[in-house]
């Protein structure tokens, strides 16, 4: 914030009254912020857009369409993660905030950086990944497109809101390490790299405080270690207590509970128990928000429908998964005369969640039009719904109508996938499976199984382990937003190349995954049992089969990635660690497409369980046929560092790490051993250290050793003895008297030891 700003903030602030201020720390109505007109403070709008504007002016329902105006439907994050696209995150963050400024509608309330620990999560269709480097890189590029356009962003939900049972109450109890590691990274790298102008706090409660109160979440981690200087802004109801929300760091509630929450704040400011200060730098954060979009919000601005249709289209098309494509079935060939396409969604598309982020789009395309249009008059097209979304007695019949019209097919393409009742904000799945019919259609064809392709359309992960064999290609094309009927007519006829990568895996059952036994918890809490070993982590640390990995997608052309070359810069102990990894991709194939250099990084001897790999960067390349290109990922400290729950920070332990790149977490081209140095990561001795890690510190050990007694008895000692006695706190030794090393000289050990460092 300049000079002057703050300057005149702080006048404004001295011409209010306590009242006043009070009535800023909450919103005006449910969509505005509050405004003083005495002193030309004016309202400003926030809405709801994580994948589209979901902008309401006369009515206020929260999680419908409602009288909602008409905006792009981009796909949702489900889907747009899987293009690994940064470029292309960005260019549709800028088409949303350039719908906003239509409207003049200020902030925009997403992107959601949720990590997805379960496939149950009724909202996953709204968050991108469940890798927090993707998840993160992605939300900064939609951050830099949406406010690059004078309109602001909100990050949520803050944090740990991994499902919707129970979500506006529930405490997830996580560890520090498992929350640093895989819930808070996405948050950093967008606050970091792209300086949201505001953070949404979550409703649900981490280690039993309520994210809106919790001083840690809000003040100590988010402003005094990450920097950030915008406005943390309530999810809708999220508030308790409005006094000791704001004490905590949280500035502006949502709705505002007139009448209650300013009157609440006003008594706690006369009565000392809220700071006067901390309020006047909440009404300070707001003023810098609404001075932010002043210049935006001041000129007339349009946005051309058609051009961000088209934008939609290539986002959704490249957003697509090819996860199975035997026998080269797609793309549709010049030899096919006759399709017969199936499945109701192919006429009644779904391409959308439901609840506060359901957009009314400005034009849907409808999949069995759009490729019918595509292939011409010189291929016939035909259709059976196949299934009905509402009536389950007309299954049979539909079904045996489709089977029937099989028989002359070329190619048969299924439109499937869960209807908008299975998944949405507010409840969580189940199961991961197809609804039944779908999956009993696909039986009742298994003799045409060479020639069906599946289109699906999902918010969150499918099983396919169920009714894959009865398909010969499947293309995930998730909620992929207003376009998605064209973007999947585009690839099943070849016009665009697949290049979508899943952004999460897909597992063979439901129980495989590592939160199974713990989500969504009882009795108001929800244990984060599994650590840090969410999605991939923990089915490579299980070694369990997965019917598709994370990371994984085809194409209809080929690739061959080399083996990497790393060079080593810089070290851990000068804090400026940079490991280059250079890898050569081409494409063997005849066809033009694009592949994704995946970099993973293991530590196989850690002091701490650790996944098998990790992603810790990725670049997307388009080749021609034959083209060969150079491609460089660089890693620093932090891609080789676990947090410390003994020493409090992130540290790099000392020794060899694993650098892999390939096409997946389980397509690896190659792999290459690296030996970093590092200062030691086991913490000062003290009376409480192991033998084993008096051992392990050499200072240490040549005092403990100096003692012949010691070293004979050392020697002497089998392995079960020596595992035994190394695991045993130096001070429980030391009480037992053995050897004549008895507390005083324990004492006496460490004091020196203190005196060394």
């Amino acid at each position: 914030m300049a000079d002057n700003e703050a300057a005149n903030n702080e006048a404004v602030i001295a011409e209010l009254t306590l009242d006043e201020k009070a009535a800023l720390s909450i919103g005006g109505d449910i969509w505005h912020t509050a405004g003083i007109d005495r002193l030309g403070i004016e309202p400003i709008m926030v809405s709801d857009g994580p994948h589209g504007l979901r902008a309401q002016f006369d009515t206020g329902d929260h999680v419908g369409i409602g009288d909602s105006v008409p905006a792009t439907c981009f796909p949702t994050a489900s889907a747009l993660a899987s293009s690994w696209n940064p470029d292309l995150a960005r260019r549709v963050g800028e088409a949303i905030g350039r719908e906003a400024l239509r409207w003049q509608v200020s902030v925009v309330l997403g992107p959601g950086v949720n990590m997805k620990r379960s496939p149950l999560c009724g909202r996953n269709f709204e968050y991108l990944s469940e890798d927090p480097l993707l998840a993160g890189v992605l939300a900064a590029a939609l951050v830099q497109g949406i406010q690059g356009q004078g309109v602001g962003t909100s990050l949520k939900h803050f944090a740990a809101n991994n499902q919707e049972t129970d979500r506006m109450r529930v405490s997830a109890e996580i560890d520090q390490r498992t929350l640093r590691e895989i819930y808070l990274p996405a948050f950093e790298r967008v606050v970091k790299e792209a300086a949201p102008w505001t953070v949404m706090c979550s409703y649900n409660k981490i280690n039993g405080t309520y994210a809106s109160e919790h001083r840690w979440l809000l003040t100590d981690l988010l402003r005094g270690e990450w920097g950030f200087e915008g406005l943390v802004v309530s999810d809708w109801g999220a508030v308790h207590d409005r006094p000791v929300s704001l004490t905590a760091g949280l500035d502006l509630e949502m709705p505002p509970v007139k009448g209650r929450s300013d009157v609440a704040v006003v008594e706690a400011v006369r009565s000392g128990a809220l700071a006067e200060a901390d309020l006047d730098r909440t009404v300070g954060r707001l003023l810098d928000l609404v001075a932010k979009s002043r210049s935006a919000r001041a000129a007339e601005h349009g946005f051309d429908e058609a051009e961000h249709h088209s934008l939609a289209r290539q986002a959704a098309a490249e957003s697509a998964v090819l996860l199975k494509n035997d026998g080269d079935l797609l793309p549709i060939g010049p030899g096919v005369r006759r399709i017969l396409v199936i499945g109701e969604f192919a006429r009644t598309p779904r391409f959308q969640g439901a609840g506060s982020s359901q957009v009314n789009p400005t034009r849907t395309d409808v999949p069995l039009t759009e490729l019918t249009a595509l292939v011409g008059d010189q291929v016939s097209v035909d259709f059976a719904p196949g299934f009905s979304l509402d009536d389950a007695t007309a299954d049979e019949g539909l079904r045996n109508e489709a089977v029937a019209a099989a028989e002359a097919a070329d190619v048969i393409i299924a439109f499937l996938g869960l209807p908008a009742a299975s998944e949405s904000e507010g409840f969580d799945r189940t199961d991961i499976e197809l609804p039944g019919n779908q999956r009993a259609l696909l039986q009742d064809l298994g003799d045409h199984r060479d020639k069906i392709a599946v289109v699906l359309a999902n918010g969150s992960a499918v099983a396919t382990s169920t009714w894959q064999q009865n398909a010969a290609a499947i293309l995930e094309c998730w909620l992929s937003g207003q376009a998605a009927g064209g973007a999947a007519a585009d690839l099943l006829v070849g016009a665009v190349n697949p290049s979508g990568k899943l952004a999460e895996t897909i597992p063979v059952r439901l129980q495989d995954n590592s939160s199974y036994l713990n989500f969504p918890g009882g009795d108001g809490i929800v244990r984060y049992g599994e650590g840090v070993f969410i999605g991939y982590r923990g089915y490579d640390a299980s070694g369990l089969e997965v019917s598709f990995p994370f990371g994984h997608g085809l194409s209809y052309t080929s690739f061959e990635i080399s083996e990497p070359s790393v060079t080593v810069a810089g070290s851990v102990a000068g804090g400026d660690l940079a490991v280059t990894v250079t890898a050569s991709v081409t494409n063997t194939g005849d066809r033009a497409g694009a592949e994704v250099v995946q970099v993973y990084v293991g530590d196989p001897a850690s002091i701490v369980p650790r996944p098998v790999r990790e992603l810790k960067g990725f670049t997307k390349i388009e080749l021609q046929p034959g083209q060969t290109e150079e491609v460089t990922v660089t890693l620093d400290e932090r891609a080789f560092a676990f947090w410390s729950e003994r020493l409090d920070r992130w540290a790099v332990e000392a020794g060899d790490f694993m650098i892999s790149v390939g096409a997946s977490s389980r397509d690896l081209a190659g792999s290459t051993a690296i030996t970093l140095d590092a200062p030691s990561v086991t913490g000062p001795i003290t009376r409480d250290s192991t033998m084993s890690e008096l051992l392990a510190d050499p200072a240490a050990a040549v005092l403990l050793t100096a003692d012949p007694r010691v070293a004979g008895a050392l020697a002497a000692m089998d392995e079960p003895m020596r595992a035994m006695f190394g695991d045993m706190p130096a001070s429980t030794v030391a009480g037992f008297g053995f050897l004549g090393f008895d507390t005083t000289a324990l004492d006496a050990m460490i004091d020196k030891l203190n005196l060394q460092s």
